[in-house]
């Protein structure tokens, strides 16, 4: 049973302020609605995904300090649903008594995924062979002391949804047919040939009680380096999924980070397990424990902010979740073919993130898919798969 912090009072009084307005932020706030909990975004576009569920949206930059301190003046306690924040600011208000989860030390430290990758170094916790380079020109000597024919390379900075980094080959790198892909400040690490990717979503509460949900087995898009299917359990040994497990606790905890996090991990055939990298919030890997978990990691993050005890988060039946992004040539207004269709199958959940247009490889929305067996699943969610499109209005 996790211990409950002292003077919890249920329904909760405050008001809970939400740095980042996008489908993260709606989807937290539509799990708070059962508990009447009060919500005020912060965002440029106040027609933002989660304008439509939120109680108040302040106009402003993510990285004005005035917006900012706006947000925290009308607000009890502080989250952030995306890396890309005032973390100066942020850290300011922090040492003047404002509650903020998860701290924005923790942020501090992944938002440069060179500081992250130390961070595990440094504990101890398994992790590939890496260099940090300032420059292009420091590029090729870092690779000649890295093993493997394939490297990785991440901007340490400013990344997201599969932009800031590139899989480039060592020999083309030596012989000068390869043009580093970044001028900023990398991380340059081994490619984990044919590995598994797996994430493990760890909650960890003000009291230092740890849960994690079941391993989550993802796919890639191929070209866009976005999630695009994923399934739970993941389809690994006991002894493997323990491991990863362990290892994603043990990460968070690393960084002595409160909240809700997402550990990326990459496994290989011998059941060797490295993080990869970890997002501070609630992930597009997680999307599917609304419906498919007794306790969603919005709901849990809500309970971390609450200051509730944490919710079990036991898979009730295995699950998918298909990321619908907006395909190549369609911008502008759209519409989803095949709703009617996918939505008459027993177990298939659709959200839609409010999005007022649409582009290529934009995330729009989701579709959970559930099923009694693995067996099932797989063939539900490749049927909705097919079913769903976005095409024009």
């Amino acid at each position: 049973m996790a211990e409950q912090a002292e003077g919890v009072t249920f329904p909760y009084r405050g008001t809970i302020g939400i740095i980042g307005g996008g489908q993260l932020g709606k989807m937290l706030i539509e799990a708070s609605r059962p508990w009447n909990v009060k919500n005020i975004v912060l965002e440029q576009d106040v027609a933002c995904p989660a304008a439509a569920v939120a109680d108040q949206v302040i106009c402003g930059s993510l990285n004005d300090p005035a917006a900012l301190r706006s947000l925290a003046a009308n607000c009890d306690v502080l989250t952030f649903e995306i890396e890309h924040v005032g973390v100066e600011t942020l850290l300011e208000l922090e040492r003047e008594g404002k509650r903020i989860i998860p701290s924005p030390k923790v942020l501090d430290i992944i938002r440069d995924k060179g500081r992250q990758k130390q961070c595990y170094y440094d504990h101890g916790l398994p992790t590939t062979s890496f260099r940090l380079v300032e420059s292009p020109a420091d590029w090729k000597a870092a690779c000649t002391e890295l093993p493997g024919t394939r490297l990785v390379a991440k901007c340490r900075t400013g990344g997201y949804d599969g932009r800031g980094v590139d899989i480039f080959s060592r020999e083309a790198l030596m012989d000068d047919s390869y043009r580093p892909a970044f001028e900023a400040p990398s991380l340059l690490e081994v490619f984990v040939e044919d590995a598994l990717e797996l994430a493990v979503i760890v909650a960890r509460d003000e009291q230092g009680n740890t849960c994690t949900w079941p391993a989550i087995q993802m796919e890639f898009h191929p070209t866009a380096n976005l999630v695009e299917f994923l399934f739970m359990p993941a389809e690994v040994p006991a002894s493997l999924e323990t491991k990863a497990r362990n290892i994603a606790m043990d990460a968070v905890s690393a960084l002595n980070g409160v909240g809700v996090f997402a550990v990326e991990l990459l496994c290989n055939g011998d059941e060797e397990v490295w993080i990869n990298e970890t997002a501070p919030r609630p992930h597009n890997s997680g999307h599917h424990t609304i419906e498919a978990c007794y306790t969603s990691q919005y709901e849990q993050l809500n309970r971390i902010l609450c200051g509730l005890p944490l919710g079990d988060p036991s898979l009730i039946q295995p699950a998918a979740m298909i990321n619908l992004l907006g395909p190549e040539g369609l911008e502008g207004d759209y519409r989803l073919s095949g709703a009617d269709e996918a939505l008459a199958i027993s177990g298939v959940y659709i959200h839609l993130y409010n999005k007022s247009s649409i582009r290529a490889m934009r995330k729009m929305g989701h579709v959970t898919v559930m099923a009694d067996h693995m067996e099932a699943l797989k063939a539900k969610a490749s049927k909705v798969r097919e079913l769903l499109r976005f095409v024009p209005a």
